[in-house]
């Protein structure tokens, strides 16, 4: 009888042990899924890595401009965040919320669309080039070879850059390049 009594025992204390890992393994299974749902609509990636510290990036640059605030939802839209953060040098030419407003109406609301976002990261990626030439320095060149495979004239006008006939206002160092201000939304030619 006694025997019965720990054998009783034992297979009770075994079910229990059994059971409670069941449990731990479903809740386990189940804050993975939930975790593993929630990663996936969270954008992830260098851009999205908090520092402050080092020198700002040229989408940091941007980010903190009251002035590029439509440039910035644009890139947002474009999911180009991380290719702004990479180690560069990037030149970007960043257009002022002024230029895209001068885009024929209804331009830039139809660009951040989710079906449209090819054409809109093309057009962004427009407006950038390898390198980290100031100002003067782009003077020395016809055209500049962009992101997007394409290039951009470059021409001086009353000793003036202009790229791709857009005014430069002005130029921000920044940690992996240089951000030259201007005043209109280059647009790369269409084939």
């Amino acid at each position: 009888m006694k025997t019965i009594k720990q054998l009783f025992f034992l297979f009770a204390f075994v079910a229990l042990i059994c059971s409670c890992k069941n449990e731990t393994k479903e809740d386990s299974t189940t804050s993975t899924v939930i975790a593993t749902e929630n990663e996936s609509t969270e954008r992830t990636g260098q851009a999205f890595i908090k520092d402050d510290e080092s020198k700002p990036t040229v989408l940091s640059i941007a980010i903190g401009s009251k002035d590029h605030t439509t440039l910035v939802a644009a890139v947002q839209a474009a999911q180009l965040e991380n290719a702004l953060v990479n180690a560069g040098p990037l030149m970007v030419f960043a257009p002022t919320n002024e230029a895209f407003a001068a885009l024929p109406e209804g331009t830039v609301e139809n660009l951040l669309k989710p079906e449209n976002k090819d054409a809109l990261a093309n057009i962004l990626k427009y407006h950038v080039t390898p390198g980290n030439y100031s100002k003067d320095f782009l003077k020395k060149f016809k055209k500049l070879g962009q992101a997007n495979n394409g290039y951009v004239k470059v021409e001086v006008v009353d000793g003036e850059p202009l790229i791709g006939g857009a005014k430069i206002l002005g130029s921000i160092k920044a940690g992996n390049g240089i951000v030259h201000v201007i005043d209109k939304v280059l647009l790369p030619p269409t084939e």
